[in-house]
């Protein structure tokens, strides 16, 4: 699956030069020139990897991502900024970073930090966000507006292939073949049965709307 990467980079040139080095890598990007988005783009796209600068309009870079990190927000993150100090690279790690770029930076460098930090991530996510639920992967516990959810393991199973593929449509047979692993012996009424008891679950006022039924092809979640 292609990777998505988000820069927040106040400088329009410096923003154009990155996002084209990286689309031309094949990432999916998404850029921004001020933190004023952020949050509502991470609730709305499943993001691999936050470039941030950090000498941005009305609020610091660091301390915006410390602040998301703070409301459950876990997406790696690589600062690329003019602060070159030891206490400020010192200071970028412990306010939520992942990895330190310093202005002026070599495109080669910036490429190799990018793939390494997400391939990092990729094999050790400890956390996925997405609208109002939080996945903890080290216990395999759901949280929506920060209260766990009990699910079954095959409900478990079933809300995590979803998040892992927001946006896209999932055949019931996709979802027999990743979720229950058991094609010849699973009915198609048996998706629906159990995907009916996940959004009792999940979404008991019926107010969320997580996942809409497409007749006759499956089911979206986003």
């Amino acid at each position: 699956m292609q990777k998505t990467i988000l820069v927040v980079e106040d400088e329009q040139d410096i923003l154009d030069l990155i996002e084209y080095t990286l689309a031309k890598e094949g990432y999916d990007m998404i850029c921004c020139l001020d933190t004023s988005n952020v949050e509502a783009i991470l609730n709305e796209e499943i993001v691999d990897l936050i470039l941030m600068d950090r000498n941005l309009p009305n609020v610091e870079g660091s301390i915006f991502i410390n602040k998301i990190r703070a409301n459950g927000y876990s997406n790696p993150v690589i600062y690329i900024t003019a602060k070159d100090r030891d206490e400020d690279i010192i200071e970028g790690f412990n306010r939520g970073g992942d990895d330190y770029i310093t202005k002026p930076f070599n495109l080669n460098i910036l490429k190799a930090r990018v793939k390494a930090v997400i391939k990092r991530s990729s094999n050790d996510i400890e956390q996925l966000k997405v609208r109002d639920i939080i996945y903890l992967s080290s216990n395999k516990r759901f949280l929506i507006d920060k209260k766990e959810i009990k699910l079954t393991q095959l409900e478990h199973d079933l809300l995590l292939e979803f998040i892992k593929n927001r946006d896209i449509l999932l055949s019931r047979d996709i979802l027999i073949d990743n979720v229950w692993r058991d094609y010849n012996n699973v009915k198609p009424k048996t998706v629906n049965v159990a995907i009916k008891r996940l959004k009792e679950k999940i979404d008991p006022l019926k107010e969320k709307n997580y996942i809409t039924s497409v007749r006759g092809e499956g089911y979206i979640f986003g």
